[in-house]
């Protein structure tokens, strides 16, 4: 089978410099499990993309539940939590028995939360619960979305309808999301050649937005 990634190299010592230069230049870090204590650099052959215009597609069912508003959203408020949910593998819609945060990349994300390169998004029920969320980096104009996780249905959703409506008021070009899921698709999300992703980062990188 083809693989649809590149491993470049790997690595056991990062900081959050080297890894900012690897995010402007479309590789990004993972590691094998929560154990591993190697990173592997990744540069997909097809990157999958979230659009962040007219494209975005909100589901029927997603819609009643956001005219609900039963929740609330709040962003970076709770980093350190949404970033440990996602490393505990806490997602109903997408059920995984292991991680790729390692405790390396989970030091980095807090490290580059604190510098204020990496966000987070919170969904929080009536009650003031944490029940979904996903955090990731941003560059320029562009945003790298890293993980997400749902205690409750939908709210990793609401997360990301959240992040999509908060990048495009504030200018965000691009809004990476790594590998194209079914998950995504719903939303509208689709792939393209590395090729085509270098020059959408490299204009993407050449904004200036705040998250």
């Amino acid at each position: 089978m083809t693989r649809i990634f590149e491993v470049t190299s790997k690595v056991t010592f990062l900081d959050t410099a080297t890894l900012l230069r690897a995010y402007a230049m479309g590789i990004f870090p993972m590691a094998e499990s929560a154990e591993n204590t190697e990173i592997h650099w990744i540069k997909p052959r097809e990157r999958g993309v979230v659009p962040l215009d007219a494209r975005f597609h909100i589901p029927r069912s997603l819609k009643k539940t956001l005219r609900r508003g039963d929740h609330q959203v709040r962003f970076d408020q709770d980093f350190d939590a949404v970033l440990s949910a996602c490393a505990g593998g806490s997602d109903l819609t997408c059920p995984r028995p292991d991680t790729w945060i390692n405790s390396t990349i989970h030091h980095l994300y807090q490290a580059l939360h604190h510098e204020g390169h990496a966000h987070s998004v919170e969904v929080y029920d009536s009650k003031g619960t944490l029940i979904g969320g996903l955090y990731g980096l941003a560059l320029g104009g562009a945003f790298f979305g890293e993980s997400m996780f749902s205690k409750r249905s939908n709210a990793s959703k609401i997360a990301l309808v959240s992040l999509m409506a908060h990048l495009s008021a504030r200018g965000f070009l691009l809004l990476d999301c790594q590998f194209l899921t079914e998950h995504l698709a719903q939303f509208g999300s689709y792939t393209v050649p590395a090729e085509q992703y270098d020059h959408m980062l490299r204009h993407a990188l050449q904004q200036h937005c705040l998250f």
